[in-house]
């Protein structure tokens, strides 16, 4: 989840503090969606392949399914993007040498933090700003396998990488013969309870129990260059309170 300057993808603004955490758990759709369990999203056997936009997308979209999943034999594969070299613009304090360097061990850190050890990426060291839907699909195509369980950001999230991201794995998992699961990261800061914008059709709630649920946290905690100010800079986190208490639910909700 990657620069927290004002976008705009249609009519989905990416600005200020967004829609409050409390306004989205006071919501009585959020309840209505149908309850699914990990091995309804990823069966016995399967492998689930994560691929995040940026480091700590996959924290951010599928902590809670990774802790419960890595409590068993599932096998998992991790598919970093981009370096996340981008996240602080103009910084003299986190310049892009320094993010190259520092968030991909942040993302390892959180992975630990989860339960997964010893879990290396494939880093596609595309740009951080500039994915683009074909050559990222080109580039995923030989590394999934008819299968798999695809995770990834929704191709309609309102930041441009995560949109690409999405589409591009939506793309290879089709010629791949793999299952795609869509997670929102931005939407929950541009959309509104209840938004039609949103494919609340295709959405499922995952519990979390109280393990899964303190480990993603303890994991969103490990991106320190997100989290705190930028003195060079005078901007403030990257990962602003918003972001932070949506990761803090007792579940995730995914677009199956």
């Amino acid at each position: 989840m990657d620069t927290v300057i004002t976008r705009r993808v249609n009519d989905r603004a990416i600005e200020g503090l967004g829609t409050s955490e409390p306004a989205w758990l006071r919501w009585p759709g959020m309840a209505r969606l149908p309850v699914v369990t990990a091995t309804d999203l990823v069966p016995p056997g399967a492998r689930v392949v994560v691929v995040a936009p940026h480091p700590d997308d996959e924290v951010l979209a599928a902590g809670g399914l990774l802790s419960l999943l890595g409590r068993g034999r599932t096998q998992v594969q991790w598919i970093a993007v981009t370096d996340g070299t981008g996240s602080h613009h103009g910084s003299t304090e986190w310049p892009a040498e320094r993010l190259q360097r520092e968030r991909p061990q942040e993302s390892r850190q959180a992975l630990m933090a989860l339960g997964l050890r010893d879990l290396e990426p494939v880093r596609l060291r595309l740009p951080d700003g500039g994915v683009q839907r074909d050559p990222l699909a080109a580039a995923l195509l030989p590394l999934l396998q008819a299968g798999d369980v695809v995770v990834t950001t929704w191709r309609h999230d309102g930041h441009p990488d995560h949109e690409q991201t999405g589409a591009g794995c939506a793309l290879a998992a089709r010629r791949a013969g793999a299952r795609l699961l869509e997670v929102p990261v931005w939407a929950w800061h541009w959309a509104v309870p209840g938004d039609a914008r949103l494919p609340w059709q295709r959405a499922h709630r995952l519990m979390l129990d109280a393990d899964a649920s303190r480990r993603k946290r303890s994991a969103v905690q490990c991106f320190q260059s997100q989290l705190l100010p930028d003195p060079s800079t005078g901007a403030g986190p990257i990962l602003r309170s918003t972001t932070v208490a949506r990761a803090a639910r007792p579940f995730e909700v995914v677009f199956a």
